[in-house]
């Protein structure tokens, strides 16, 4: 089939390349010259494992291009895909729906015969409902038809999620379109993966209620852990006895300093929105998105405590500083605000991440970026494990020691055994566990 993508982002890029790994013809638009002039190189606006290699086998295999021309991109498209970002609208958290809306207006103006419009990207109830507004102005209602596929990929681990999803969401109310939709995911149907067809309004509201359910997962566990901390329990274990209960599950049960990311800080917040317009208020999730904003802050007094409860000319090295592994995504991680809690009570700053320097050094500039984990801690007071990337999960313990001038590990991941980390000769501090160390505090 015919797919044109609108937006070449990361789920517009993943989706595109996905698509044309399935066999299906895909184009994916963008507006940004830069964009689709890196892309054609096969240079990726995003790190994401195997997506350059993704897109340059459907690019060779003539499956997959790049355009900035809509009007030339969606002729004869079967389906179009809407993927443009959606951000927190500046001053009151409502998702920022401009960008959906233009490209609506401007696929109203070249389609030129029967066409599935998707929308892609994660929009609050009733978007649907905006977007086929737009194009009936323009266009016959048997013309188009509007369906809600929303996204189900975690950063890191996007191509597989893609191919081997848990589930496909698909909303329309139109029996032709779900002919077409069903054509266009037919490929999984040989791993059996589940397409749930519902109404649209169902569909749209679905990935927000999924997301919400997974940060308040992850904030539970959190304030478990501090729990444990009080009460000289162990999270891990807390963690694996709850989990092992198949109505909870294992999964987003780790404990940490708090989620961030593209999708969970911005879709919490749309939810809430949602739900204050409707008069019918989700507690659950304002609680959630109050104690994970004040989690990572309080992650950045945790390290202050290792410290000795002084920070003040103290020199501290953040090993990770994207929001997960495996990403370059910086968008509202954790890093940012323990950076800037120890920075503000007069830590110096030091920082190593294997993707995500870059972006980050525009975020915080005053934070002292490395080359390595090592030249990140050297002469300094206390190391701290942001993100739990493989290169950080085996480093030398006995030379990490013998370069830092102090000995405080703070493993805000848990991937170190306390134990371990104590032969060393260092300190650990972790987050829901009780060490040697932690108790001499």
């Amino acid at each position: 089939m015919k797919i044109a993508m609108i937006g070449s982002g990361y789920v517009g890029l993943v989706s595109g390349a996905c698509f044309a790994d399935f066999g299906h013809q895909v184009v994916c638009v963008d507006k940004d010259d830069s964009k689709i002039e890196s892309l054609n190189q096969n240079i990726m606006p995003i790190y994401e494992p195997g997506l350059a290699n993704l897109v340059k086998r459907n690019v060779d295999g003539g499956r997959l291009s790049f355009s900035n021309d809509l009007k030339a991109s969606v002729e004869n498209s079967d389906a179009i895909f809407i993927a443009v970002g959606t951000p927190s609208r500046r001053g009151d958290g409502h998702a920022d729906l401009s960008y959906v809306y233009a490209a609506s207006e401007e696929i109203a103006e070249v389609i030129t015969k029967p066409t599935v419009v998707v929308t892609k990207s994660t929009v609050p109830v009733g978007t649907g409902d905006e977007v086929e507004l737009i194009l009936s102005k323009k266009l016959p209602r048997d013309q188009f038809a509007v369906v809600s596929n929303p996204e189900f990929l975690r950063e890191g681990a996007a191509i597989g999620d893609f191919k081997r999803p848990d589930r496909i969401v698909i909303g329309t109310e139109d029996d032709w379109a779900k002919d077409v939709m069903s054509e266009i995911y037919r490929p999984l149907f040989l791993n059996e993966s589940p397409i749930l067809f519902t109404g649209r309004r169902t569909a749209e509201l679905t990935k927000y209620a999924a997301n919400a359910f997974l940060a308040t997962k992850i904030t539970f566990i959190n304030e478990m852990a501090d729990l444990c901390e009080k009460v000289g329990a162990d999270v891990q274990e807390v963690s694996r006895g709850i989990g092992l209960d198949n109505r909870i599950g294992s999964k987003f049960l780790h404990a940490g300093p708090g989620y961030g990311g593209s999708c969970f800080p911005k879709d919490t917040l749309a939810l809430l929105k949602t739900a204050q317009d409707n008069d019918s208020p989700v507690r659950i999730v304002e609680a959630v998105v109050q104690v994970n904003d004040q989690r990572k802050r309080a992650m950045g007094r945790k390290v202050i405590h290792a410290l000795g409860g002084e920070a003040r000319g103290k020199k501290v090295a953040l090993l990770g500083l994207t929001f997960k592994p495996n990403t370059d995504d910086m968008r509202d991680a954790p890093s940012i605000a323990i950076a800037q809690t120890l920075m503000d009570a007069g830590a110096i700053v030091s920082a190593y991440d294997p993707e995500g320097m870059e972006i980050a050094a525009e975020i915080m500039p005053k934070v002292i970026m490395t080359e390595s984990s090592y030249e990140a801690a050297n002469g300094t007071d206390a190391v701290v494990i942001v993100t739990e990337w493989d290169a950080f999960r085996a480093l030398d313990l006995g030379k990490l020691a013998k370069t830092m001038a102090g000995k405080e590990l703070v493993d805000l991941r848990n991937i170190y055994h306390p134990a371990d980390v104590e032969k060393s000769g260092l300190n650990y501090t972790g987050v829901g566990r009780i060490s040697k160390s932690s108790q001499t505090i």
